[in-house]
Parts: structure tokens; sequence; C-alpha cells
């Protein structure tokens, strides 16, 4: 059975964002048909009474309201947060092109996540954002591990479609995410994109709820030799080999003088946002 379509109606794109650089989201669907293995946006299931599993489900988000332009100014907007807003429906829908034609005169800092190259489909409109920054995420060179993860673009999309919008001129993040712990080879994927990437994210594996069990056994029959390392991590909560990273990581991009932040303390971000609101 293909994902069911569902039609939906909205009062407002615009959702107040809790993430840490961002004032306010757009997710403009609900469900994700690119089904990351390790996706922690399957929480949403709790809110939206679907029953399928997640990745079989996609709804389409209209709105009958222009989106409030005054609300923008001088803030900043993410798309999208709970689904990929350029998963293959875009395609047959056109919703985030319609988004964007109605933020082309938004006075804010607009960054667009995506696993997705059907973002080259819009260079036209995203060469018009004086401030926007488009972030393809990235965390492996192996075609056989990504397409075992995610059904999103493969690695060589992802790669030509940063290419291409960096040759437009549009500033271009490589969104490393999330970094497997002795799987994914950072140094390499840095030295492969760095001519065409303005900026780089990393972001831990983070594993909760019922895909922690379906990506440590994932590790038990691709990777055994690293099953004890999971357990020591995931299981055990020892942070040392994150703790290790981030100093490499860190580093590595001050010696290369490589723009980039680090999201692996996700959570005392969000403390701090929260901190300097209040």
């Amino acid at each position: 059975m293909g994902v069911i379509e569902k039609k939906i109606l909205t009062k407002d794109y615009l959702t107040k964002s809790n993430l840490p650089a961002s004032d306010f989201v757009i997710n403009p669907y609900v469900g994700c048909p690119h089904a990351c293995k390790y996706c922690y946006a399957r929480f949403m299931k709790r809110f939206t009474a679907h029953t399928e599993e997640w990745g079989d489900f996609i709804d389409i988000k209209y709105c009958n309201n222009p989106i409030n332009l005054k609300k923008l100014k001088g803030k900043s907007l993410f798309l999208s947060s709970v689904t990929d807003c350029y998963n293959q429906y875009e395609s047959k829908y056109g919703i985030t092109r319609n988004i964007l034609e109605q933020l082309v005169d938004a006075d804010c800092q607009i960054t667009i996540s995506t696993k997705s190259d059907l973002i080259v489909r819009d260079i036209d409109i995203l060469k018009r954002f004086p401030r926007l920054k488009v972030a393809l995420s990235l965390n492996t060179l192996d075609e056989q591990f990504r397409s075992d993860m995610d059904k999103g673009s493969t690695v060589l999309q992802r790669w030509k479609a940063l290419e291409q919008l960096h040759e437009a001129g549009i500033y271009t993040v490589l969104f490393m995410s999330p970094i497997f712990p002795y799987i994914t080879d950072w140094e390499k994927i840095i030295e492969k994109t760095k001519n065409m990437v303005d900026e780089y994210w990393f972001e831990n594996l983070n594993l909760r709820g019922a895909y922690k069990q379906t990506i440590l056994s994932y590790i038990d029959q691709w990777y055994p030799n690293l099953s004890n390392e999971y357990r020591k991590i995931y299981i055990h909560k020892d942070n040392t080999y994150w703790e290790d990273l981030a100093k490499a990581l860190n580093e590595y991009c001050e010696k290369a003088q490589l723009n980039y932040v680090n999201y692996f303390y996700h959570n005392e971000l969000v403390k701090q946002k929260v901190n300097k609101k209040g």
C-alpha cells in the first residue's frame, strides 16, 4: 500500500519555534515519506491521530490566510522542523513553493533544511531572498547506508544539489545530521564538499522511544563490531565519544577556517534560548 494522502486546512502556516536558532517555523506537511529510521518527529503522531506507520501518511496543508509578514520582521524562520518541506509530494502539490512566493518580501532570516534535491527546482525564487540559508542533510557518503536509513535523495543527488545551489550564489549549509558514532566519516565528507559549502552544522545521533531499539538492532545486524560501543553510548549513557568528537570537530574547523555550528547539546541550547527570553 502506498502513502496515504489527505488535504487539510490550517488557519496559519506560522508556528512559534522552540528551536535554538529560530523564532518561527513553517511545516507545509504533516508526516514525512522520507521515513528516516532515526526521525524524532515520529512523536507528532500523538497529536495527529494517525494510526499509520511514520512515513506511510502525508497531510497536505492548505491555508486561506496569507502569511503575516509583520510577525516576521526582524525574526528568524525555519522550514521545516517535523517534516521535509521538499518531500516528493511537494513536486505534486507545490505547497512549499507557494509559501516561498509569499515570503519573498519578508524582512527576516530564513533557513530551509531538506534531504531532497527537489529544492533546485526553486532556485529561481531562492535567489530573490537576501537573507537565506539552505541546508542539505548528509551524514554519509555510503549510498547503501543512506538507503537503509531514509527514502530521501541519494548521496550523489544531494551533493549535486549543494553544488547547484552554491553556483547560483545561495548560501549553502551541509547539515551533518545525525552523526552515527564510528560510521559517519565526517572528515571525508568535509573534504569532499568544502568547495561548495558556506557553513557546516553538526548534530549527534539521539536515540529515544521506539526507534532506539530499531537503530540498535540495525547496528547489531550490520555493524556487530560496533554493538558494544553503541550500548556504551545509548544504554550506559557514556558521553565520552561525543565529548571527544566535539573537540575534534572544533579543532578541525578552526584550523581549516570553516564556518560551523555544533548542535550536539541541543537541549542546553533550547534552555539558553528560553532563559534569554525570560
